[in-house]
């Protein structure tokens, strides 16, 4: 699938989980690295992680997928920098919150697996 195709699905299945209006697009941004994101991302993830708090959290179910597939984005534009991995983890004393503890688990990985 090219980045293009990509991007477009990506921005289809952000405009329905955030029940964007129709007719409105979200645009893609492209980084100085040449990288492309969308954005709503941050939005996405965090009604992504609602649904996987509301039991959307096994293997294969969407919200679970996307939050899976926004990690590396959320990485290299920096949301980790702000909130570690750990917070997102540890939740700071906050009522526990599964999804965002995967949210971390998954950052605290990738990040493991593509570090030099």
């Amino acid at each position: 699938m090219s980045e293009n195709n990509e991007t477009n699905d990506v921005q289809s299945i952000y405009c329905r989980i955030l029940n964007v209006a129709e007719g409105i697009e979200l645009p893609a941004v492209q980084l100085k690295d040449g990288s492309t994101v969308q954005t709503g991302t941050v939005a996405a993830m965090l009604k992504n992680i609602e649904r996987f708090n509301n039991g959307e959290n096994k293997e294969g179910d969407e919200a679970r997928h996307e939050l899976e597939r926004c990690v590396p984005v959320l990485l290299r534009v920096g949301l980790f920098q702000l909130f570690t991995p750990d917070e997102w983890i540890n939740n700071n004393g906050q009522q526990d919150n599964p999804g965002r503890r995967f949210v971390g688990q998954l950052a605290k990985q990738y990040h493991a697996e593509h570090s030099s």
